[in-house]
């Protein structure tokens, strides 16, 4: 029997009620489920806690699909002569002064600052939250200006001075960003601004240890973190760069990785149990695998100050001379802040404490001033020697092993 025509548009309406009451039904289901899925971001937990999480951290499943390591290839150099835009990127927190940064680079039409507060959500540039030290001010730049990224970025602390950027630099972090090399940049895509090997070179951390260690505190957590930042490579045996997570970039490096995965990697260090110390910690050595696809990445400490900074000795050999002259002279003036120190406490003291004291040799500061004045003017000769060697392009490219032509730039 045929159904009725005035039935059929009763008929159609509640077919399709039940229809959009189904779908709403399941894709509510399904929503509730995919967040029950996605782990809350939890408060800060210590070492102890972090470490009786790691199962919970291996068992975990990522929620993107990876791509094997990119295959790197050197970046595109600009004519000699053409400039390259530069942007220095710096988290902070509000006590920290970075009037450094804009005394000294802020009238450069060249370079651009991007300061990241860690502790101040009003703030123009802030992070989501204060995690992972630097590590989330990094990634949150390179998530925002993926599409408008300068020639040259340069990852850095909020401190002018440390005692991690370079000795031979006067460990001013003004001195290395007014010499970094560009070009070496542009080559490398990836540059650790630190050229001295220790800590870190040339076997530093070892993912898949048991054995604790003050010093590395991370090391036990390498290897379930590994999986889950990278699924699709292998667990390395070593882990190796100088410290302490300061780098430069090039647009053409960072954009070898597509988006997706930037945010990935910053989705992972919101919602990650590591604790704000632990999560920083474990990206310091990471950062090379990330940018150049290699475990280990010691450049030779001549090589990268001479084609890095602009300052070059001729070679090894004469770089491990001036580098003996540098330390001996360090060493002595460690001595004779000691012999002063002695001196003050035995003028200090009291008759009958100075009996059980042995008294400074006396003359001895001026014999180590005599000498530390001698080894400070020829470490100051030669290193004005490598910076005028380091002008000449031909002299980084034979020192640093590259070949070069003549009208090639630095």
């Amino acid at each position: 029997m045929p159904i009725p025509k005035k039935w059929i548009s009763a008929i159609s309406f509640l077919c399709i009620s039940l229809s959009i009451w189904s779908i709403d039904h399941y894709f509510g289901i399904l929503n509730e489920d995919l967040q029950s899925l996605s782990p809350p971001i939890p408060n800060e937990l210590n070492l102890e806690e972090t470490t009786t999480l790691l199962s919970e951290i291996s068992s975990q499943t990522p929620d993107w699909e990876p791509t094997p390591t990119t295959e790197y290839k050197p970046g595109p150099l600009r004519p000699l002569g053409k400039t390259y835009n530069k942007t220095i990127i710096v988290p902070k927190t509000k006590d920290d002064d970075v009037s450094w940064i804009f005394s000294n680079f802020g009238q450069d039409p060249n370079i651009n600052a991007a300061i990241y507060v860690v502790d101040d959500p009003t703030a123009d540039l802030h992070t989501p939250r204060n995690k992972g030290h630097e590590v989330l001010a990094y990634l949150s730049f390179i998530v925002e200006q993926y599409h408008n990224l300068s020639d040259v970025n340069i990852f850095l602390h909020s401190h002018r001075f440390a005692w991690h950027n370079n000795d031979f630099l006067e460990n001013d972090a003004v001195l290395m960003i007014s010499r970094l090399s560009a070009e070496r940049v542009q080559r490398e895509g990836y540059m650790n601004l630190r050229c001295h090997w220790e800590p870190g070179c040339p076997s530093w951390m070892h993912p898949g240890t048991i054995e604790e260690d003050p010093n590395k505190q991370e090391e036990p957590l390498l290897a379930p973190i590994w999986t889950q930042l990278f699924p699709m490579d292998r667990i390395p045996p070593t882990l190796a760069q100088p410290c302490c997570a300061q780098f430069a970039l090039s647009a053409h490096r960072i954009r070898a990785l597509p988006l997706a995965r930037y945010v990935f990697f910053r989705d992972w260090l919101l919602r990650t149990p590591l604790s704000d110390y632990m999560s920083g910690r474990v990206w310091e050595y990471v950062w090379q695998f990330i940018f150049t696809g290699r475990h280990v990445l010691c450049v030779t400490e001549h090589v990268c100050y001479c084609d890095g900074f602009g300052v070059c000795f001729g070679g090894k050999k004469e770089y491990e001379g001036f580098r003996e002259k540098w330390e001996e002279k360090r060493r002595l003036e460690e001595e004779l802040d000691a012999w002063r120190e002695r001196k003050e406490g035995f003028e200090k003291a009291g008759e009958e404490e100075r009996k059980a004291m042995e008294e400074p040799e006396v003359g001895m500061d001026l014999q180590l001033e005599a000498v530390i004045q001698e080894l400070k003017d020829w470490c100051e000769q030669r290193f004005e020697e490598a910076k005028v060697h380091g002008d000449l392009a031909t002299s980084r490219a034979v020192e640093a092993g590259r070949e070069w032509h003549d009208g090639d730039g630095f």
